[in-house]
């Protein structure tokens, strides 16, 4: 198509059409149309108006997301929201505010209020440890309850954002049937961590009912609480038990649900195996690929050069560092060739985001596509040694771990059958641990695991700062991006990992593909190995 300005909607219509139909055909796995990015439940097509200052908008959404997510399609929203810098969105629903991850699919036929107000930190939406597509909760039904802004006596500031407090009396908190309070409350976002350290209760204003953070969800629909401190000793939860057997109290734990910490964990025992000489060889050459990403110096996570001047990392990695237009407001930089210590040099800049996925709670993608400066001499791309998920087998993880000098690990692929075996492998060699943590979070991460089919999950040593690491298959190419784990603290404080996983290559590449047509980001496109012959 080359660079040439387009005139006209038809034509503009037109380059989309062919870019799509021509991904698809290039790659076999391109077989998911736009309309079903986003399938993991039906999302009926809906409308609703919000209103900034004295204007009045409407829109209408059609697919599965967040509510912000929704917003940032509008144009004007966008224009507002840049105008925001270190200020922090409150989306007012019904007199209450309701996080910006809120699902959209709620909001029908009513009209929401934005405000925005001084940011205490970045705001973050839920952590995840799913991919795409996410996994199937046990019940995909919300549950929708309401949280008086102050707290009761000596639990006055359960808020993060003061601002918060002061211009809202009340917040909606969403959940999912078969939850606990505390996983809501702690997904949400906006609650101080100190509350979940003491003994604190929900408090029914109108029943004067109590209800303790490890019980479920279920039944707290519309009602509305005041947070209560019991007294001060440590919650229910945290209490040792006595109890070793897994899978005895499975009716007490609900799968492990999408809480934050417990995500971007890149760390744990390995099962090595040995790797071809011939294998090795190309491993060691397409490591130049692979890069650390720093933000203004300092080791934020891994990376490795997909084609032309584009890296490709996790979202997690960098969504904090730049706005919602890919614009970097740190100085962000990678290097290719940090090998030993005296190698720490050849910083190359990141000049803009110019894709990036990170919607846990709705598809689970992580992914964000760097545009390095054009003046820097780079290694090849990675994208034409791309291949598909190994169920089976060894692989190989090169990356930075732990803000170290680039590494590689040689690991075993653990199928999806063996992932609960690898679950209690660790509950039974970390008895010690269950007086720290409980020993159903081994029964927990193994159910939880176990439904999470598209992941590939293995063993790996890799610590903190892999996050985007490639990982290879027995023959060298590029299966999938190394992105977290199960994390629990060992007995001497280390931290340990169940398992680890990785997101398929093959989805990431897919959504950039249409990120990209959808962004009208064709200089990308025209620089795609795949799509500019």
């Amino acid at each position: 198509f080359g660079k040439k300005q387009i005139n006209n909607a038809k034509t503009k219509q037109t380059m989309q059409n062919n870019i799509l139909e021509n991904s698809y055909s290039s790659l076999d796995c391109f077989n998911t149309a736009l309309g079903h990015i986003y399938d993991e439940e039906p999302h009926l097509t809906h409308s609703f108006e919000w209103s900034y200052r004295k204007n009045i908008y409407t829109h209408t959404c059609n697919q599965a997301q967040t509510i912000e997510d929704c917003l940032k399609k509008s144009p004007k929203f966008k224009a507002a929201a840049e105008k925001q810098d270190g200020k922090e969105l409150v989306i007012v629903r019904s007199g209450k505010a309701i996080a910006s991850h809120f699902p959209c699919r709620v909001i029908k036929n009513e009209r929401l209020t934005l405000k925005f107000v001084k940011a205490v930190e970045k705001p973050k939406k839920p952590v995840s440890v799913s991919g795409y597509p996410c996994k199937k909760r046990q019940s995909n039904k919300l549950v929708i309850f309401h949280v008086i802004a102050r707290g009761g006596k000596n639990v006055v500031r359960i808020l993060k954002n003061p601002d918060l407090r002061k211009d809202m009396q009340e917040i909606t908190v969403y959940a999912y049937e078969g939850e606990k309070v505390k996983q809501a409350l702690r997904r949400d976002g906006r609650f101080l961590n100190t509350m979940f350290k003491k003994n604190c209760v929900l408090f029914n204003i109108s029943t004067e009912v109590e209800t303790e953070m490890c019980s479920f969800v279920d039944d707290l629909d519309d009602e509305t609480f005041k947070i209560k401190l019991l007294d001060k000793s440590d919650p229910p939860e945290s209490q040792p038990e006595t109890d070793n057997t897994i899978g005895k109290k499975t009716d007490l734990f609900p799968k492990l649900s999408r809480i934050q910490n417990i995500f971007r964990q890149e760390f744990g025992n390995s099962a090595k195996r040995c790797q071809d000489v011939k294998t090795m060889r190309k491993l060691m050459k397409l490591s130049h690929s692979v890069c650390q990403v720093r933000i203004n110096g300092k080791p934020q996570g891994s990376g490795f050069l997909v084609f032309s001047r584009f890296v490709l990392t996790n979202a997690h990695v960098i969504k904090d560092f730049c706005n919602d237009n890919g614009r970097l407001h740190e100085r962000v930089t990678v290097t290719f060739s940090y090998e030993s210590l005296e190698q720490n040099d050849g910083l190359i800049d990141v000049e803009e985001v110019v894709g990036i996925e990170y919607i846990p709670e709705v598809s689970g993608t992580d992914w964000a596509l760097l545009k390095l400066n054009a003046d820097q001499t780079l290694p090849d791309g990675l994208l034409t040694h791309s291949g598909f998920i190994c169920h089976s087998g060894g692989i190989s993880i090169i990356g930075h771990p732990g803000e170290s000098v680039k590494k590689i690990d040689v690991c075993l692929v653990v199928s999806q059958e063996n992932r609960s075996q690898v679950a209690e492998r660790h509950w039974k060699d970390n008895q010690d641990c269950v007086q720290l943590l409980k020993d159903s979070f081994f029964k927990n991460v193994a159910d939880d695991v176990q439904q999470r089919k598209h992941l590939l999950t293995y063993e790996s040593c890799l610590y903190f700062g892999s996050s985007g690491s490639p990982v290879f298959n027995e023959d060298g190419d590029v299966v999938a991006m190394h992105s977290g784990g199960y994390a629990y603290p060992g007995v001497m404080g280390q931290n340990q990992s169940v398992i680890e996983f990785g997101y398929p290559f093959s989805d990431i590449i897919e959504h950039i593909i249409i990120q990209m047509v959808k962004r009208e980001k064709f200089d990308v496109n025209n620089d795609f190995p795949m799509l500019s012959g």
